[in-house]
């Protein structure tokens, strides 16, 4: 009787876990996320204002990881390639737009609001084709001719032109930080009790939706998205049926670029930013792109949120938080998770090389 009744215990685990029993590394990534959940609601608990305001900031900060991520996952979703200079294009046109609001525009909290409105949505659309001027050059100089190479030396390629890209930053608009004057309205979108959300924090996430909705038409439903889905299956069969496989990779590339230029304009507004800063945030991102399922636009923005929520929470919260300190450790720990327990990401597809 016990051993029958030992057997229905395992069939029945081995049915729970899809036919296999389950890992050591599963079941302690399950008392990983149960002590995560644990410590959340104990915040939640000791202090549920200071916890709604940080979980908001984190939802700002992912916004825009989330334009960042994006620009990753579209380039490896045709190429396979990790754009690591996808960052630096993200600073370089956040640099280049406190250049335009500042020098060129002279926008200040004076100016009037119609004045600000135009002045930023000029600047958007300088910057958008600054971002994807800048990227599809560094594909045509950097990646084209090396479309056939071993993945080590394109790998390599790509570390080359980020530290590229970030000395010429360097070089341009030297090592302070710019920021802008608060252009965009500080007044509350709403306020309960004593928990607060900010129209220029809202800004952000205003942007990062109807870009995710475009970009999800245009890859799904435009000629040239299929163009994209049939070249990122099989360039060569791709290229029989008629793509041209060249000016869909340069459109991706340009298409990440512009993303990136968004990006750069929407952090230079709620944040400071200098000539390394795409270097850690293009990490960051690239880590959500990986933890959403690289290759997928939705998981991008998922996992970008989820990143910015965990580096909010890890900053913000009292109550047995690690602190700023540990932020990266966190960050990059959590990648390293991910490839060990899930590969494929929360919403990628599982492949056979990844099986």
């Amino acid at each position: 009787m016990a051993a029958s009744a030992r057997t229905e215990q395992q069939s029945r685990l081995a049915t729970l876990f899809g036919g296999r029993r389950p890992s050591l590394t599963s079941v302690l990534g399950g008392v990983f996320v149960a002590l995560l959940v644990a410590w959340l609601i104990v915040n939640l608990v000791e202090t549920p204002s200071d916890f709604f305001t940080v979980m908001l900031i984190g939802i700002t900060t992912g916004s825009v990881y989330a334009l960042i991520a994006l620009g990753y996952t579209l380039v490896y979703g045709i190429l396979q390639l990790i754009n690591f200079a996808h960052g630096d294009v993200f600073a370089l046109s956040g640099l280049f737009a406190s250049t335009i609001v500042l020098s060129l525009l002279g926008l200040s909290e004076n100016t009037s609001p119609i004045g600000i409105a135009g002045g930023l949505l000029l600047t958007l659309l300088i910057v958008v084709a600054f971002g994807l001027l800048v990227n599809t050059s560094i594909e045509f100089i950097a990646y084209r001719r090396l479309r056939n190479a071993p993945r080590l030396a394109v790998l390599i390629t790509a570390v080359g032109m980020s530290f590229i890209v970030q000395n010429i930053s360097l070089a341009v608009f030297d090592v302070n930080f710019r920021s802008l004057p608060p252009l965009i309205s500080e007044s509350n979108v709403f306020k309960i009790g004593s928990v607060t959300y900010q129209w220029n924090q809202f800004f952000a996430v205003l942007a990062t939706i109807p870009v995710l909705l475009l970009l999800t038409w245009l890859v799904r439903s435009t000629k040239q998205g299929k163009g994209m889905r049939a070249v990122s299956q099989d360039p060569d069969a791709a290229a029989i049926m008629g793509v041209n496989v060249n000016r869909t990779i340069s459109f991706t590339f340009a298409l990440a670029g512009g993303l990136a230029g968004v990006a750069g304009l929407l952090y230079l507004i709620e944040f400071n930013i200098r000539y390394d800063t795409g270097f850690e945030l293009g990490l960051i991102a690239f880590t959500a792109a990986v933890l959403g399922g690289i290759g997928n636009l939705t998981g991008a923005v998922l996992g970008a949120l989820i990143i910015g929520l965990i580096q909010a929470f890890n900053e913000g919260l009292g109550w047995a938080a690690p602190g700023s300190d540990w932020t990266r450790s966190i960050v990059f720990g959590l990648l390293i998770a991910i490839l060990v327990f899930r590969p494929e990401g929360l919403l990628g597809e599982r492949t056979p090389e990844g099986q």
